[in-house]
């Protein structure tokens, strides 16, 4: 393995107040506004706000904490209609919330999924546009 200490950050760009790029392979939508899940883990039930959301993974609120690589099963609350997805936590913040990265989505699902994404970014746009 070759480590380069050669590459140089380019000061101006950031201070010209572009931002960073995402390291995120799916694009997400943050505080979708009425977006709850349904979720299980290991026989412990709970409701929890979806703070964002992708269509690789989401964060919820919570209180609960799990351990890191738990399966959580997932049942979305939205106008869709049902989406259930299998998940696992890919990291927790105490008192905050769980990181979930989708493992699993039914073929019926995915494409309510995809609605869902759609609606909330039309939304988040509609919103910024009339500020």
């Amino acid at each position: 393995m070759i480590l380069r200490t050669d590459i140089r950050v380019d000061k101006r760009r950031f201070l010209a107040g572009q931002s960073i790029p995402s390291r995120r392979r799916y694009p997400r939508v943050e505080k979708p506004q009425g977006v709850w899940v349904y979720w299980n883990c290991k026989g412990r039930e709970d409701t929890s706000r979806v703070r964002d959301l992708s269509t690789g993974g989401l964060f919820v609120e919570t209180a609960e904490a799990r351990d890191v690589d738990a399966t959580i099963w997932l049942d979305f609350l939205v106008q869709e209609g049902q989406i259930r997805a299998k998940a696992i936590v890919r990291h927790v913040k105490p008192g905050s919330g769980l990181g979930l990265k989708f493992t699993a989505l039914t073929e019926e699902d995915g494409p309510r999924l995809t609605a869902l994404m759609t609606r909330l970014r039309t939304l988040c746009q509609s919103l910024t546009n009339s500020k």
